[in-house]
């Protein structure tokens, strides 16, 4: 049974996980057109960080959404390869948006890659539809731009 909880993102298990995260996305994408937080920013009071953790409490996954005045943007979603295909993606996206929803979020947004087709077909599953450069980003065409109001 896997718990999922918002916790600190500078703690050597999640930092790894994250490096994990990095290392993947260095084999498919440029550094120009890698939109990644850093860990300060992952440890900001207007970010949510949530934790997936097995029964042993090993960190399985992660993600964050950085409340901003008009939108939550979700950032660093990711399952360890040893545990995906058991809907954790979907669980950690799901409290994620609860906590957002609770803190008077109304619109999360999100920035992917085109090289990543299952995490699109999660975020089209849950509702995310595609759109426009938002925020600071400029058009990429190594950029998918999804919005979902919640």
């Amino acid at each position: 049974m896997t718990s999922i909880n918002f916790e600190s993102a500078n703690q050597p298990e999640v930092i790894a996980l994250i490096a994990e995260l990095d290392a993947y996305q260095d084999t498919l994408y440029p550094p120009e057109s890698r939109h990644a937080l850093d860990l300060a920013s992952l440890t900001q009071p207007n970010v949510l960080f949530a934790v997936a953790r097995d029964a042993a409490g090993q960190a399985l996954g992660c993600g964050a959404i950085v409340l901003g005045p008009e939108f939550g943007e979700l950032k660093r979603m990711f399952v360890s390869p040893t545990a995906r295909g058991q809907g954790l993606a979907q669980r950690l996206l799901a409290r994620l948006e609860a906590e957002a929803i609770a803190r008077g979020c109304t619109l999360l947004t999100l920035e992917s890659g085109p090289f990543q087709p299952e995490a699109l077909g999660l975020y089209e599953r849950r509702g995310f539809k595609r759109c426009g450069p938002f925020g600071g980003y400029a058009d990429d065409p190594l950029s998918v731009f999804m919005q979902k109001a919640i």
